[in-house]
């Protein structure tokens, strides 16, 4: 190889812009591939069956983020979850160990389609990262520019917001979230509908269903009464009108447990299942209890501010 050649890079830095702000860099990307189905086609008496390409599909990104990013990537997603659905248009942006771009991926009217809330376990130690999927309408590559990313991200001065799945927590009026020591990971789900029509190459996509998840709750036998009494009110007396139902919080919290990150509220939820967890005979272990949720509607919040 010559010296004036061409040298591959190597890529784990990926930088996002929303609408033309910086939203900083994401955990991991993937997806965003521009493809076409292969139609074969059997013309006649011809021996060899002759092929082409149809429309090209431009399949959806998935990428993980943190609170390190700012907050209009949060303001998309709770816009989407409120069912007040934004098309957004912007880049992501590949860099080198120098962070300088190297190549960049523009999308287009994209719409939320899937956000996956992590597990929140007390007994985790590393970082964690939501996962958001968005469906663009279409895509385009172009050559970085060569110039250095930069950006002040996560707070008004720049720090990082570490989260941290052990820093959590749960909060259900008239129940005990004291010894809550996991909320297991849950998504929320909004379908894009291609609309299809003539002659157009790019497809529109409009949105289509809002599903909530259900969620599971796992704390320390010592705390039941409160779950117990609910369940056996709610399940089993069957007194599970909506005005039985509850409302609720999970919270994130800082590193040191005294800032709020941000937190998902939950509005109507109802019990449906409460079971012990198993048991192994002379094992060393804290007795616990899983408690199954419905949830009709949840709100993301972002909070926007400095931690020490």
């Amino acid at each position: 190889m010559s010296a004036g050649a061409a040298r591959a890079y190597v890529s784990g830095n990926f930088h996002f812009d929303l609408d033309g702000v910086k939203c900083g860099f994401v955990k991991s990307i993937e997806g965003g591939d521009v493809q076409a189905e292969v139609i074969a086609e059997a013309v006649g008496p011809d021996y060899f069956v002759h092929k082409h390409i149809g429309k090209p599909k431009y399949n959806d990104i998935t990428m993980q983020v943190g609170f390190s990013m700012t907050k209009p990537i949060f303001d998309w997603i709770k816009a989407s979850w409120e069912g007040n659905y934004q098309r957004k248009k912007g880049a992501i942006t590949a860099c080198d160990h120098k962070l300088q771009a190297q190549s960049v991926r523009e999308f287009f009217e994209a719409l939320v389609t899937e956000t996956t809330i992590p597990a929140m376990d007390g007994g985790s130690k590393e970082p964690t990262y939501m996962t958001l999927k968005f469906a663009p309408e279409w895509i385009r590559y172009k050559k970085g520019d060569g110039k250095k990313v930069t950006g002040e991200y996560g707070s008004p001065k720049g720090e990082q917001k570490a989260w941290l799945p052990a820093n959590f927590r749960l909060e259900i009026p008239g129940l005990d979230c004291s010894r809550v020591n996991k909320v297991d990971s849950f998504t929320v789900k909004q379908s894009a509908i291609e609309d299809s029509f003539g002659d157009a190459r790019d497809v529109p996509k409009e949105p289509g269903k809002l599903e909530f998840p259900n969620l599971k709750v796992t704390f320390s036998e010592q705390t039941i009464d409160s779950w117990q009494a609910w369940h056996e009110d709610f399940v089993i007396r069957g007194n599970n009108g909506q005005d039985q139902e509850k409302s609720g919080a999970l919270i994130f919290l800082s590193s040191n447990r005294e800032k709020e990150l941000g937190r998902v509220t939950f509005n109507n939820l109802g019990i449906f299942k409460l079971s012990p967890e198993k048991s192994e005979a002379n094992a060393d272990q804290i007795k616990r209890v899983t408690a199954e949720l419905y949830c009709e509607r949840m709100m993301l919040e972002y909070k926007e501010m400095t931690i020490g």
